[in-house]
């Protein structure tokens, strides 16, 4: 039984991007706003993210002096959706995202977001863009942020082995970091962590609170306002995997925050929601490492992937969405084991990019005692130790080694998109730093990421299918209200990022679709909630 109760204007479930920055809008509003949080710590999923926010038109893309414009990239999203039923959602994020940045900005909290030259995911289609349309945030000393530091999600290094943060937050934890700040200063603004959602209040139909249990007693917050459930997806929920997705992936293998097991979206089922998508998910490869578990693949430049037949089978090199998506289909429909595959790479890439590191250092033991990494003087010894057919190998690697020295992958066509190339340009990456190292140019052969591979000793590292997330959820509309399966909207119910079905559909249109869609629909509940949605 409930025995504790507390009332706000605005309950937010969930501390990822979504759920922090709609939660200052509404704080900066005047509205009382409180934000709960399953864990111990704030940032979810964004946490981990280099915070790419994929909003065409918006200041900062303007100020770069890249040509852009909200229409090419309506019709951008138009066909590569291609889902006309989702066109009043694309519409509604179209004109969030530069509104909200233009808001944002004017906090000194947020400063300035920065543009990045990150191409849209599929080159070529109409409305493309070869500058990209994705903005970061600053990064953002520790020592400015204070006491808030101490409560921001630490990055996938550090949570897994422990990796000192240093002293500045960048990417998704800056993000989170000034978000934190800007709204527990307007002074409408409240946080409990280790709180975690147990279910909707709804009375007479509308959604006027959650039941949630706060350090392990029952608490009731009520919202006179709304709930805004900005909570994840459910990536870390084996038995929902299991329930409605094609590749039940246990969640182990996920990049998505601990805390994402669905709770939101079962709380929205059970107060009447429809659902969408939930077969879906934000896949990538992941390259296992030395703890048995994989980190998000991004960015490959050299050597070739084979599946269980020692056949290359793929551009490695291809927007990470769709080269997970791609591991599935062929993991599903062929017969043939995709997961795992294997990398194979020699000592010329190892030479030129390193591995699991810095530039300049040698591969750390830890790769070889685990199994992580092994290598061997010939590929028939490599065949051997993944288990694979000599024979298959052999004419992969021979097949693909003409394709280098010539510099034209006529296979699977890797390097010929500006998402391939970028790279092998020298591209800051002021967002992500320890990305900087991909930036070395191999100007000796034709096509920098297709290095023949010739050069013993042979390596091999494993590739799962991983993710960063499901992509499935509640139904909502374009003012990020759920609905029920009939249409109509539940009053005081609001759900934005993977706890909400994703305006792109079974695609990945660009760099910081998934982050960009949770500020933006979050934005788009609070505008809706305050009166003022447009």
């Amino acid at each position: 039984m409930t025995t504790n109760e507390e009332t706000y204007d605005i309950v937010v479930v969930g501390s990822g991007g979504g759920g922090l920055v709609g939660a200052y809008v509404a704080a900066s509003r005047g509205l009382r706003t409180l934000v709960i949080e399953k864990t111990g710590l704030v940032g979810g999923t964004t946490a981990y993210s280099g915070a790419g926010l994929w909003f065409p038109g918006s200041a900062p893309i303007v100020r770069a002096g890249v040509e852009d414009d909200v229409e090419s990239a309506r019709t951008y999203l138009r066909d590569v959706v291609g889902d006309s039923s989702r066109e009043r959602l694309q519409d509604a994020y179209l004109e969030a995202g530069a509104q909200l940045i233009d808001e944002l900005e004017k906090n000194p909290w947020f400063r300035s977001f920065v543009h990045a030259p990150v191409p849209d995911y599929f080159a070529g289609r109409p409305g493309a863009s070869v500058a990209g349309r994705t903005i970061f945030p600053p990064e953002v000393p520790a020592a400015e942020l204070g006491d808030h530091a101490r409560l921001v999600r630490g990055p996938i290094p550090s949570e897994r082995w422990g990796v000192d943060q240093g002293p500045v937050l960048n990417g998704g934890r800056a993000l989170i970091g000034r978000a934190l700040a800007a709204f527990l200063e307007t002074g409408n603004g409240s946080l409990r962590v280790d709180t975690a959602l147990d279910s909707l209040v709804v009375e007479n139909g509308r959604v006027v609170g959650v039941d949630a249990v706060s350090d392990g007693e029952p608490v009731r917050f009520r919202a006179t306002r709304g709930v805004l459930l900005a909570a994840g997806g459910f990536e870390r929920n084996a038995e929902l995997r299991a329930k409605y997705q094609p590749i039940p992936l246990t969640g182990e293998w996920s990049n998505g925050a601990p805390g994402n097991t669905g709770d939101a979206l079962l709380a929205g089922i059970a107060a009447g929601a429809d659902t969408d998508l939930l077969d879906e998910s934000w896949y990538v490869p992941g390259l296992v490492q030395p703890d048995g578990l994989p980190v998000f693949q991004s960015g490959m430049r050299g050597g070739i992937w084979v599946n269980s037949a020692g056949e290359r089978f793929m551009n490695e090199a291809r927007p990470y969405d769709q080269a997970g998506h791609e591991i599935a289909r062929l993991h599903v429909e062929t017969g043939v084991s995709h997961i795992p595959a294997h990398w194979i790479f020699d000592q010329r890439q190892v030479d030129r990019d390193s591995f699991g590191g810095p530039p300049d250092q040698p591969i750390r033991p830890e790769w070889f005692s685990s199994g992580a990494l092994r290598k061997a003087d010939t590929l028939e010894e490599l065949a051997k130790l993944i288990d694979v057919p000599f024979g298959a190998l052999s004419r992969a690697v021979e097949k693909f080694n003409g394709f280098a020295r010539a510099g034209v992958d006529e296979q699977f066509h890797r390097g010929e998109t500006p998402w391939d190339q970028m790279f092998h340009h020298v591209i800051p990456f002021p967002f992500l730093p320890e990305l900087n190292y991909l930036a070395k140019p191999s100007p000796e052969w034709p096509n920098p990421i297709l290095l023949p591979l010739d050069t013993p000793p042979f390596y091999v590292a494993t590739i799962v299918l991983s993710d960063i997330g499901t992509k499935g959820g509640l139904k909502t509309d374009e003012h990020a209200r759920v609905l029920r399966p009939d249409g109509v909207a539940i009053d005081g119910l609001y759900a934005a990022g993977n706890t909400a079905a994703a305006m792109s559909g079974h695609v990945y249109p660009g760099a910081g679709t998934p982050i960009g869609s949770s500020l933006a629909f979050a934005y788009r509940a609070v505008l809706d909630i305050a009166g003022a949605a447009t």
